[in-house]
């Protein structure tokens, strides 16, 4: 769980990935979940389907996975994305289930783009999921994609557009430089929990925060890493010299530059003390971010095109 506000730098979050192959027992996945609740998560990620798919453990929104896990997401004041292969009615859905901290489910994922493959040839088969998924938790906005969505960058976009300001991917494989790009181009952090197992943290310029890979042996992988989700990422474009040299003149005390990126022209600003949000002393000086702005300027860019084409 988060420390006390008065105590805090910017707004981190602490994130636990834990990774295994699929079918692994309801009890041994709820131990992992207790040991790592009793140490203080923000939110645990489990990987794709993580029971498996098979007719013994396909489940609903009540089934007993969702009961069990509901109990320690409660008991340990943490939210958790369990995936899962889920029965709705007639059709069968490949889901990530998001528990609050109160047990309650916060919200449901299901894959649009499920694997033309495996899954399509089970009985019933994966039918696609028909909208993205951002929810919002107490310490911000999570996106979800799960395994084969990595391949639609729109997707990815959409969980932009939509405020995400981290992004949660279960999944069966490891996703590498593919994962790493969205990173780049939507500018959120993204933590994986695989088969592998594995676990990758990008984060928000694109860097690689954390790659473990069975660090625990027998095919089981836990990664802790705590991500501030009030950095922001800006382009030099009408912010480098000048709005950054003032913000900097005037409240250096509160605000700093944490990367400098030269190369892409970006820059990432970070809170120095509690009580001060980088984000929202960036906006309240006229600063941009990244993608905001390049958001805004294709926008305006097509309406230019649009107006010099007109008769």
């Amino acid at each position: 769980m988060q420390p006390a506000n008065q105590e805090r730098i910017g707004r981190p979050v602490r994130v636990v990935s834990i990774g295994f192959p699929p079918g692994l027992r309801l009890e041994r996945i709820a131990l992992l979940i207790e040991e790592q609740g009793v140490r203080g998560a923000d939110l645990i990620l489990l990987p794709e389907t993580c029971r498996g798919q098979r007719d013994d453990t396909m489940e609903t929104l009540d089934g007993p996975g969702i009961r069990a896990l509901a109990a320690l997401a409660a008991k340990h004041r943490t939210y958790i994305v369990y995936p899962i292969d889920r029965i709705d009615g007639k059709r069968r859905l490949n889901s990530a289930v998001i528990l609050d901290r109160s047990g309650a489910v916060a919200g449901v994922y299901d894959k649009i783009y499920p694997f033309q493959g495996s899954e399509w040839a089970i009985e019933p088969p994966v039918s696609p999921g028909e909208r993205a998924c951002v929810f919002t938790a107490d310490f911000g906005k999570v996106g979800i994609a799960i395994c084969f969505d990595l391949n639609w960058p729109q997707l990815w976009h959409s969980l932009a557009r939509e405020g995400a300001e981290m992004v949660v991917w279960p999944s069966a494989y490891s996703g590498g430089r593919a994962l790493q790009a969205h990173a780049i181009q939507n500018h959120y952090p993204i933590v994986s929990a695989t088969w592998i197992p594995d676990c990758r943290i990008y984060d928000l310029d694109g860097d690689e925060i954390a790659h473990d890979e069975n660090n625990r042996g027998d095919g089981l992988n836990v990664t802790c890493a705590t991500l501030d989700l009030d950095r922001c990422i800006f382009h030099f474009d009408f912010h480098h010299p000048g709005k950054l040299q003032q913000l900097i003149e005037e409240h250096g005390d509160s605000v700093e530059t944490e990367k400098w990126l030269p190369r892409e022209a970006w820059f990432v600003l970070k809170a120095k003390r509690p009580g001060v949000s980088a984000r929202e002393l960036a906006r309240e000086n006229g600063f941009e971010e990244l993608r905001d702005y390049i958001r805004r300027s294709g926008s305006e860019i097509s309406a230019r095109r649009a107006a010099s084409a007109a008769p």
